[in-house]
């Protein structure tokens, strides 16, 4: 049902939908989309940019590929090509995710970003805001992820720096910093792999590592190290599972520390399981600053007009300075909600795994910490409690008939 009325000069069409209302056209919303359509359940998925998974189409660098291997990474009910490689391309994901629409008949509304949500609790419906449209609905379903906007730090005296600042999301690859001096601040593993591109394209590239971290090889005797600590984990508890990834780590890469990169005390699963905080899989970007193809610097104390100036007081002069500093999730720009999501980070209150649910028919689908797997199962239990609601909903208007 459709309405239309006006607010500031503005007129906007209420539209009132069946279903639950999505917010999100990435892997979490296409994910739950398609498992409410398992269900028969209706429901309106809207999108702020023009296109589906756009976090992947637009703002990641050419090199990517998913770090784990496809089988933990694929959406409910359809399985990667078996011709894709065990780690997929960015453009195969990307791929993967358009025959995924295809498949079930996903048309998200395009170019519909979401100003404001609340809930109604005199009539029991959420309304969501954008510049047209105002959605009224029984059900929520937040599934802009984690990633949803760039962090870009404030650090003493980066916008004195006269060369080039950007960030990774606006990064594709290293064609056109051949033979320039690049600082590269963040060492996750996007840190990481584009210090590795630079590298391979004829950059100068000095790595900013400023905290302790975990890094692992990315695979132990061919077989993935995610895997391997899935299947341990089923036999073994956390802290014997990460001194063994500890063990083979430093066989296999050695003692970070000779190269600067100090571990944290605490293991690598345990630290991924009590901080959120996920270990570097390593591509290559280990052995390039062990030929010193890569710089690591400490921290940076302030930068200069042509450079930057270290916490160990060395100095030195860039061209260009890349922010590897990771996303952040924006629901907490728009959702007026206070009891579910935190208002500081835009995350769900509730930890792992009890994160997916919230009060007044509201749910998330991609907050659990836990990459595409993590999407995939929130995406198959909000499902299955909105397909009972609605189904007992229906049974109940049936019966009045």
């Amino acid at each position: 049902m459709e309405c239309s009325f006006k607010t500031e000069n503005l007129e906007i069409n209420r539209v009132w939908v069946l279903g639950p209302v999505i917010i999100g056209a990435g892997p979490s919303g296409l994910a739950a989309t398609a498992c409410l359509k398992q269900k028969e359940v209706p429901f309106l998925i809207i999108e702020r940019e023009s296109c589906l998974a756009s976090l992947w189409k637009l703002k990641t660098y050419d090199r990517l590929r998913l770090h784990l291997p496809k089988k933990f990474c694929e959406l409910p009910y359809m399985p990667f090509p078996r011709e894709f490689s065990p780690y997929p391309t960015k453009q195969q994901f990307i791929s993967y995710l358009e025959a995924y629409a295809k498949r079930f008949s996903i048309e998200p509304l395009f170019g519909k970003e979401v100003q404001w949500a609340r809930y109604d609790a005199i009539m029991g419906f959420w309304h969501v805001r954008t510049n047209e449209f105002e959605f009224v609905c029984r059900w929520l379903v937040v599934a802009t992820g984690e990633n949803a906007e760039p962090v870009l730090p404030e650090i003493a005296g980066l916008r004195d720096f006269r060369g080039k600042v950007i960030h990774t999301s606006e990064y594709k690859n290293g064609a056109d910093f051949r033979g320039r001096k690049v600082l590269v601040v963040g060492c996750g593993n996007s840190g990481m792999e584009v210090g590795l591109d630079l590298c391979h394209s004829g950059a100068q590239v000095s790595l900013v590592v400023r905290d302790q971290l975990h890094i692992l090889p990315k695979e132990v005797l061919g077989r993935s190290t995610f895997a391997l600590s899935m299947w341990l984990l089923k036999w073994l508890p956390v802290r014997l599972v990460d001194r063994f990834l500890l063990l083979c780590s430093r066989i296999i890469l050695g003692d970070t520390r000779q190269i600067g990169i100090k571990r944290p005390k605490i293991g690598p699963l345990e630290l991924k399981s009590t901080t959120g905080k996920t270990p570097v899989l390593d591509v290559g970007a280990i052995a390039k600053i062990k030929s010193s193809d890569i710089e690591v610097v400490r921290g940076i104390k302030r930068f200069t007009t042509r450079g930057a100036e270290f916490e160990d007081g060395k100095a030195d002069e860039f061209e260009t300075v890349i922010l590897a500093t990771g996303y952040r999730s924006n629901v907490a720009s728009w959702l007026m909600e206070g009891s579910f999501f935190n208002r500081k980070d835009g995350c769900t209150k509730n930890p792992f795994p009890n994160h997916w649910k919230g009060n007044n028919g509201i749910y998330s689908v991609g907050f659990s910490g836990c990459g595409l797997l993590g999407a995939s199962i929130d995406a198959q239990r909000v499902a299955e409690d909105i397909a009972s609601q609605w189904n007992s909903e229906m049974k109940h208007s049936s019966l009045e008939l």
